[in-house]
């Protein structure tokens, strides 16, 4: 190959950094202890960081720091002491998601160069150019391209671009996820996420693992990559051993240099004891690509009895000492034992150990005994750091306060997916309707009515959360054929669709444009969005950290809780399922896309009184996935405007607080 991708590799603890060094990494990705998307991973120091610019600089091999988190507005002081941090050591990037961090760091700290994180969720060629625009240097784009958007995207980019290769996949796009944090609060973008993708669900009398993927592997396709001269290639795994980090650069780095050596390298891949592969959309075919086993490794078979010191398992596939097994019982529980001792006799193997297995239980080979690799430093370099200075921090907390716009009175604003709510709404009663409706649809709009033509500046068209490339020039002229015929509002899902629109038209950004501090919104203002939504999921506390109150706060809404493109089968007639806490959710399809909404609404009726005085008035209802009825605006209004709870619902996170 003439163009040789990066190898980029990752790090969740000191033994994978050693051994994504031996493994052949061009560049590693780690993160610091805070604000990383990989928070359960070990991470690292600061000194321990400094370390590893040194002994990875040695070897020419780049450092990436991850701060692909959602920062909330109390971390601002904490943020700007990690970015002056970075910004006076050797590392090559930060990776980021935040709008917030990005606004930061060019501003305050134009050293550092920026990767946008596949959590930005960018997919089209619009998107990295848009990047690009912003000074970002590189965009890690979504998993869910095709290999023809990815040769389209990069004929037209003009900033690097990275692609994951191998490893576990979310069902969701990343970023665009909010299930973990609406079971537990738990937030999959602080870095958080508790795999609600990889549970069992009831559906239709059957439980399953509805939204369970297989493992991504792309390593058929490294020539066709460097042929395209995508930049990077990254492997996912900071929250995996050593032993996989080194066997999976291995096999890559073998590929890189060696297109010949393919075959050799899938055999390696082999024992990566991931869980089982698929190409994914880039391979042209997801048929199959769910799986009903949620577990890493090797199945060899099940407990078939027990002994006083260990237990019997029957297997084709040698047991031997030094491997490392996972025991997983039937509530999806698991205990992880090394092999020290065993004895076989025709395929029956007994596992001495202490920990308490159960008769029945799945046991999986997750290791192989392996070349160990250190889990220290020989000693830890140290470098001075200039610290921001308390009157700095105090001139950035200045910039970042946001100049609110004032009302005495709430402005509603209200978001529907259907056109017949349209004949239900009283539409004096908002400022602003959101349509987000089906492209199809977009020609049921009735632009000619009396009525649209006197209320045309109440409504705002939705733009999709993906727009495909291969579509993306359909897109254009559609929006296009939109403003001819009088519509100059528009709600986007991502910032770069900005460039989508003819000039002139009034921007609203919702809930996937993500602000949970001043410095996100202040940069975000910066493009001339005109408003911005408040994330659903967010929390009181933060809200009132911050100085932004001319937000739109979603006070009623059914939260998606994922948005995929690929599709699910639920054999539920109505498409809906429940977890083991009978919490009913269903399932959606809409522009092509898979979404998932709970059942139960996120309602904050009982706290207008409280959000009012702490000055917030623009408040949105979000009727998507409601039948339409003349009766619920109705009864939204009644209690909100008597700070009445509305039941049945829940407040997700607003009361709870967002982990």
């Amino acid at each position: 190959m003439d163009f040789k991708p990066e190898l980029l590799i990752p790090a969740g603890n000191i033994e994978s950094f050693h051994a994504a060094l031996e493994g052949g990494a061009d560049a590693i990705f780690l993160g610091l202890k805070q604000f990383n998307a990989r928070g359960r991973a070990v991470n690292f120091s600061n000194p321990q960081l400094i370390t590893m610019l040194d002994m990875a600089g040695k070897k020419n091999v780049k450092i990436y720091v991850t701060l692909n988190t959602v920062i909330k507005n109390h971390e601002i002081p904490e943020l700007l002491d990690v970015l002056n941090f970075l910004s006076q050591t050797s590392v090559s990037a930060v990776i980021i998601q935040d709008w917030g961090v990005w606004y930061l760091a060019k501003k305050f700290f134009p050293k550092l160069v920026i990767h946008a994180s596949t959590q930005m969720a960018n997919h089209n060629s619009i998107g990295a150019n848009f990047s690009k625009k912003t000074g970002i240097d590189r965009v890690i784009l979504a998993r869910e391209l095709t290999h023809r958007e990815l040769e389209l995207i990069m004929h037209k980019a003009q900033c690097e671009i990275e692609i994951f290769v191998h490893g576990a996949l979310c069902y969701s796009f990343s970023g665009l996820c909010l299930f973990s944090s609406y079971l537990g609060g738990k937030g999959a973008n602080r870095g958080q996420c508790t795999q609600p993708c990889r549970r069992v669900f009831k559906d239709n009398g059957k439980d399953h693992a509805i939204f369970s993927l297989k493992d991504n592997q792309q390593i058929k396709l490294i020539p066709d990559f460097a042929k395209m001269k995508v930049a990077s290639l990254k492997i996912e795994g900071r929250m995996k051993s050593a032993a996989y980090v080194y066997r999976v650069a291995q096999a890559y780095r073998m590929v890189i240099d060696h297109p010949g050596k393919l075959p050799e390298a899938e055999e390696m891949l082999k024992w990566d004891f991931g869980r089982e592969k698929t190409d994914y959309f880039m391979g042209g075919n997801v048929r199959g690509a769910i799986s009903d086993n949620t577990n890493n490794g090797i199945f060899l078979g099940t407990v078939k009895k027990l002994s006083d010191d260990g237990f019997f398992v029957q297997s084709e596939l040698n047991i031997e000492r030094g491997q490392q097994l996972r025991v997983v019982n039937k509530l999806g529980e698991s205990v992880s034992v090394k092999v020290k001792e065993v004895t076989a006799e025709s395929g029956n193997y007994q596992v001495f150990t202490e920990k308490a297995i159960r008769r029945g239980d799945d046991v999986y080979l997750i290791g192989l005994p392996s070349k160990n690799f250190s889990n220290k430093f020989e000693e830890l370099k140290h470098k001075n750091i200039k610290p921001v200075s308390g009157a700095y921090k105090r001139k950035i907390r200045q910039d970042i306060q946001i100049k609110n716009q004032q009302s005495s009175k709430p402005e509603f604003f209200v978001r529907i997916d259907n056109v017949e709510w349209l004949r239900k709404l009283r539409v004096d009663d908002f400022k602003g309707i959101f349509l987000d409706l089906s492209k199809k649809d977009w020609r049921k709009i009735p632009f000619d009515s009396p009525f649209f033509k006197k209320n045309l500046f109440r409504f705002y068209m939705e733009l999709p959360g993906f727009v495909a490339e291969t579509h993306l020039q359909e897109w254009l002229q559609d929006i296009k054929w939109l403003t001819r015929k009088g519509m100059k509002n528009f709600v986007v899902s991502h910032l770069s669709q900005l460039d989508m629109l003819p000039k002139g038209c009034k921007v609203i950004t919702n809930e996937r444009v993500y602000v949970y501090n001043d410095a996100a919104i202040r940069g975000i203002k910066t493009f001339g969005v005109q408003h911005v939504t408040y994330p659903v999921e967010n929390d009181f506390e933060n809200l009132q950290k911050g100085t932004s109150r001319d937000g739109i706060v979603p006070v009623y809404a059914n939260p998606e809780l994922f948005f995929a493109r690929m599709p699910v089968e639920v054999y539920h007639p109505e498409n809906e399922f429940m977890d083991n806490t009978d919490k009913e959710f269903k399932r959606y399809v809409h522009n092509g896309m898979t979404s998932v909404y709970s059942n139960t609404p996120v309602a904050l009726m009982q706290y207008a009184h409280t959000l009012k005085k702490e000055g917030f008035f623009r408040f949105m209802f979000d009727l998507r996935t409601e039948a339409p009825s003349k009766h619920l605006p109705v009864k939204l209004f009644k209690k909100f405007n008597a700070s009445e709870q509305l039941q049945p619902s829940t407040t997700f996170n607003f009361k709870r607080g967002l982990s």
